[in-house]
């Protein structure tokens, strides 16, 4: 990609050429982009002029273009209405006189067999590619003469936008641009947003500025997901309750699930992989794991309490026998996500889960039978003299 680049940039000057990886997921035209929506075609260039400036000045973006491209040199057709009336010349008639001139008119068909092949009139190869000879179009007027065009309308050359794009019935220009090897959409994205907004600031009434490209497309991704989360959340809760028979303690548990974000933001930076929207549905997935080890501590304290011992003892109890188990499970977890964190797309939901279950399986062990402790109160157990366990109790005497 590189020699390619350098290749336009040495032998073609005057081409765009534009380089992109193979993409995995849903296709994006450009990482970054911003978009200028208003009703006035003139005073949205002039703004999007200034946000290309503002776009070239940041070293890590590359190619910044927008979609309505350079203006193109047309012809502008005036008709001077009075004298066209004066002749008995409709604006319909100019039009249509000038479609049979460049494209040409149907006048028949010819039947060759089962085919059936449209006659076109229109003027030879060698006139069309003329744009002087427009000026010498016969018009026909009402009495059966002709006059030509030129005595009708005024053919003036001016530029005008060859592609104009609307959005929400609105004109909008999408200013756009790639990023240099390396760097993540997202980094050039937010430091260039603030710096819009005061240009934003003093756009007219009716024109504003939009963010697009990879952002925009991650938000809409996410406002999907966060619109059933709410639902996702009280089944959950349901089901914890079902399982533990206690709010408190399902309400504990719940509050666990944040334990993840530690060890993934800690994941997310060393392997430098963006947290997009894989690896939001992998921190949710994390979640969930978490909250699966922690019903499993808090499970076995129920347990060890039914069977006699104290709280106390329970919580220790439980998180010494239970320590295996949760460990076992989140390193299966953990190898079965390596495979994927070479994968383009997927990596960052794998690196996500792998961090943050690390993380979060070290805390289970240590904080949550801290949390539980602190959660219902239980206290330590006051010490028993006779114990060996007390320093300065005499030991017992071995049975004989």
């Amino acid at each position: 990609m590189q020699r390619i680049r350098a290749l336009f940039a040495k032998d073609f000057p005057e081409v765009r050429g534009r380089m992109l990886r193979l993409q995995v997921g849903p296709p994006l035209d450009y990482p970054v982009a911003f978009r200028v929506v208003g009703e006035d075609p003139v005073a949205l260039r002039k703004y999007a002029d200034q946000v290309v400036a503002e776009m070239r000045r940041d070293p890590d973006l590359v190619d910044v273009t927008d979609d309505w491209a350079q203006p193109v040199r047309t012809l502008r057709l005036e008709v001077d209405q009075d004298k066209a009336r004066a002749v008995g010349v409709s604006s319909h008639s100019i039009a249509q006189a000038l479609q049979a001139e460049q494209s040409g008119i149907k006048v028949g068909e010819f039947r060759e067999r089962d085919q059936l092949i449209d006659i076109v009139w229109r003027a030879r190869a060698s006139d069309r590619g003329s744009l002087g000879n427009l000026r010498d179009v016969n018009i026909s007027t009402a009495s059966g003469s002709s006059v030509p065009l030129e005595q009708l309308a005024h053919i003036t050359p001016v530029f005008e936008d060859g592609v104009i794009w609307r959005r929400n019935g609105l004109h909008a220009i999408t200013v756009r641009a790639d990023v240099r090897s390396g760097i993540e959409p997202p980094a050039p994205t937010w430091r260039l947003w603030p710096k819009l907004q005061s240009l934003a600031a003093s756009m007219p009434a009716g024109m504003h500025l939009e963010l697009g490209g990879s952002e925009e497309e991650n938000m809409i991704a996410r406002a999907s997901i966060f619109k059933w989360l709410p639902v996702v959340g009280v089944i959950t809760l349901l089901l914890l309750m079902v399982q533990l028979q206690k709010l408190s303690r399902a309400l504990m548990v719940v509050s666990t699930a944040p334990l993840g974000l530690i060890g993934a933001a800690f994941a997310l930076l060393i392997f430098w992989a963006p947290f997009g929207f894989v690896a939001l549905l992998g921190l949710i997935a994390l979640a969930g794991m978490i909250m699966r080890n922690s019903v499993i501590l808090v499970h076995q304290i129920d347990e060890d309490v039914r069977a006699g011992h104290d709280e106390w003892t329970a919580i220790v109890e439980a998180t010494v026998s239970r320590f295996r188990p949760i460990t076992l499970t989140a390193s299966a977890a953990v190898l079965a996500m390596i495979p994927l964190s070479r994968s383009d797309f997927f990596a960052p939901q794998a690196i996500t889960i792998m961090g943050g279950l690390i993380g979060a399986t070290v805390l289970t062990i240590f904080f949550v039978p801290a949390l539980y402790a602190a959660w219902f109160r239980v206290r330590r157990p006051a010490a028993d003299p006779s114990s060996p366990l007390v320093p300065g109790a005499p030991a017992l005497a071995p049975a004989t």
